[in-house]
């Protein structure tokens, strides 16, 4: 069940970067004052550092931290922000991101955010002082703060892994809406009628599970049952989740997992517990990740192309570096469910 992607054009954002003279016309000082008070606070006075602490909160502002000499080059450096290194469904992502920027000659340095207690916003304050040539970011949910420095750095940015109207800059994803209501049809279609839900507890994949909800809701189905796990996921929480479902309701009949290492996890248990896969249990993964074809039975998914939008992404950054304008800087990559045995 093949989604063909979609493009949206939109402008391209013409704001520049904030700049020390901004600041300092905010703060009614000069900008060797201003420049003073960021780098060398105890030698002005209290007053002055208020109105320039101040102005810097207001615009968002992050000091530039290369040499003067250097900070109009270009760095030929892209950042890039994860929220972990440690699940595979953002590496294929990663990895055509490097392939395709060192082709074009540039080096990608690459943060690891989190998902509880995110780290975004320090990184990216440091990320920003650096003044790279790119930032690319995953998903669109990011604190105010951290919005308006990325919209007053005058960086190109690229979101990606997600959809939105209002992009900071410009975007490459897909719409988790869209994957949890076609997955709860398909298993829907295929006479499953006591859904669930095993999912992380990150943004993404409980705006797939909310959709998946609503989908059966529309269908006339029974309320899915619901168990979250800590992102990112464990084949071991995605085993005791799969027995808690099981407790409040046995006759469960088909699981949407947000992850593929879930989605195996389920089949073990399963497994362990003589319950038939698909027989008696429908699995539905996310990821199409190496094992999933193979698994068995093998796994149906949903599979992401990982590597066109990483691809999309370095090409968007490396253009406007370059002083090339994007005429469409929102890109729907789409999705495809893999339909295999497991379901």
């Amino acid at each position: 069940m093949d989604h063909a992607p979609t493009t949206t054009r939109r402008t391209r954002r013409s704001s520049g970067a904030v700049t020390l003279h901004d600041v300092a016309r905010l703060a009614d000082v000069a900008p060797i004052t201003a420049s003073r008070a960021l780098n060398t606070p105890d030698r002005v006075s209290p007053e002055v550092l208020r109105k320039v602490t101040d102005a810097v909160r207001r615009t968002g502002y992050v000091p530039n931290l290369l040499a003067g000499g250097l900070a109009s080059t270009r760095s030929r450096l892209v950042a890039a922000v994860v929220p972990t290194i440690a699940g595979p469904v953002f590496l294929q992502t990663v990895h055509a991101l490097t392939e395709a920027l060192a082709a074009r000659g540039y080096q990608l340095m690459l943060g690891q955010s989190g998902y509880v207690d995110s780290r975004e916003d320090a990184l990216l304050e440091a990320i920003i002082g650096r003044r790279p040539d790119g930032i690319v970011l995953t998903g669109i949910v990011h604190s105010a703060q951290g919005r308006k420095r990325l919209l007053a750095a005058g960086i190109p940015v690229v979101e990606t892994w997600d959809l939105t109207p209002t992009p900071i800059d410009m975007l490459v994803g897909f719409s988790h809406d869209r994957v949890g209501e076609e997955v709860c049809g398909y298993l829907a279609a295929r006479g499953r009628k006591r859904l669930a839900v095993i999912s992380g507890d990150d943004d993404r994949a409980r705006r797939r599970q909310k959709s998946f909800e609503q989908a059966a809701a529309r269908l006339g189905l029974p309320i899915p049952q619901v168990e979250l796990v800590p992102a990112p996921a464990t084949h071991a929480s995605g085993r005791k989740a799969l027995a808690n479902l099981l407790a409040r309701d046995p006759k469960v009949d088909a699981v949407f997992c947000s992850s593929d290492t879930l989605a195996m996890a389920v089949m073990t248990e399963a497994r362990a517990r003589g319950i038939a896969v698909p027989g008696d249990l429908g699995v539905v993964g996310f990821g199409d990740l190496e094992f999933a074809a193979t698994l068995a039975p093998a796994l149906t998914t949903v599979r992401i192309d990982g590597s066109r939008l990483g691809e999309i992404a370095a090409k968007f950054i490396v253009d406007r570096a370059s002083g090339k304008d994007v005429p469409q800087p929102v890109v729907d990559i789409g999705f495809t469910l893999m339909e295999r045995e497991s379901a």
